[in-house]
């Protein structure tokens, strides 16, 4: 009975340990987008600010990655997504519901907050009725805090739109086409420093006036063959709805950020390709940007104090 015990208090406290004291840490949770690419999940960042610990958008895999992390997931303060695709909310009725479950890995208490665009509430709404059974099945066999199982949800529009323990996230409307409105990239602020996540968009030069000077500055990306737009013409549309290269370019150049880094990278090939080589991407990225830049992968951190520092899944420190 006591060395279950102490297996018990073992795991909880590899859970429950805080991940940095530094100002502001950043992890990339998923950095894909709907094609199920094992290497890649789709869209997910983790920003740890002082205590309060955001999760910006839920793609697929960000529970696993949490766990990956030892992060519990009812540890995360505040949820916010960029916009209603699927592979930005694929994850959500994961994160809800598995972080109600009364274990060391999640144990939320109350209700999950979350922020979005216009149809957020309505999802959560929809939501709590299509997982009705597994919730009332829940709080009757295994006893679970009710409150738990439910949202603090809101429909946001620019501006502040969360500010608790230091911390200022605000909304900025992006441009990720005519049919998709809003979507919203976001700004975060603490301690004197920012980071900035793009969200999907085309190129938009608001990206790069709210990114100027910021410590981080992750944005967007689409490389996609020529001839794949002519073999499939869906991929004009995909490629209608971001940004290229040269443009993420033009505004990493504009806002000058500390570092800029991709993530949530479109990367059309006619052959099939198992992972998202670099070369192309940077070398297009530098006939506008010369500075700082990486292209992200999942699990790839940066440490924000008086420098930005950046390393690799594996923990090995990486020179931009």
């Amino acid at each position: 009975m006591f060395g279950t015990l102490s297996r018990a208090c073992f795991v909880l406290l590899a859970f429950a340990s805080a991940a940095s004291a530094d100002p502001i840490k950043v992890t990339l949770l998923g950095t894909g987008v709907p094609t199920p690419r094992p290497t890649s999940f789709s869209a997910s960042t983790l920003v740890e600010a002082g205590s309060e610990k955001l999760l910006f958008d839920l793609g697929r895999g960000s529970t696993m990655q949490l766990y990956k992390l030892k992060i519990p997931l009812g540890a995360i303060t505040a949820n916010f997504i960029t916009h209603l695709h699927s592979d930005h909310i694929v994850g959500l009725p994961d994160m809800w519901l598995t972080g109600w479950l009364a274990t060391p890995w999640a144990s939320r208490k109350g209700p999950m907050k979350l922020y979005g665009p216009k149809g957020t509430v309505a999802m959560t709404e929809n939501l709590t009725k299509a997982f009705t059974d597994d919730i009332r099945i829940r709080i009757d066999d295994e006893h679970l805090d009710p409150v738990a199982a439910t949202f603090t949800a809101k429909d946001i529009g620019p501006g502040l739109v969360y500010e608790n323990n230091g911390v200022k996230v605000t909304a900025i409307e992006v441009d990720h086409g005519d049919k998709i409105k809003p979507s919203f990239g976001y700004v975060i602020a603490y301690g004197g420093h920012k980071v900035v996540l793009s969200g999907d968009t085309r190129y938009d030069e608001r990206i790069a006036t709210a990114a100027e000077g910021a410590d981080l500055l992750i944005h967007e990306v689409a490389v996609i063959e020529p001839e794949l737009l002519v073999r499939n013409p869906v991929y004009k549309d995909i490629q209608a709805h971001h940004t290229s290269p040269e443009e993420a370019g033009r505004i990493f150049a504009s806002a000058r950020p500390k570092l800029a880094v991709y993530s949530h990278i479109v990367f059309g090939t006619v052959k099939p390709a198992p992972d998202i080589p670099e070369e192309p991407l940077i070398l297009r990225t530098r006939t506008e940007y010369k500075g700082p830049l990486l292209v992200g992968r999942d699990m790839m951190s940066f440490r924000i104090g008086d420098t930005v520092e950046a390393f690799a899944p594996d923990g090995a420190k990486l020179a931009p």
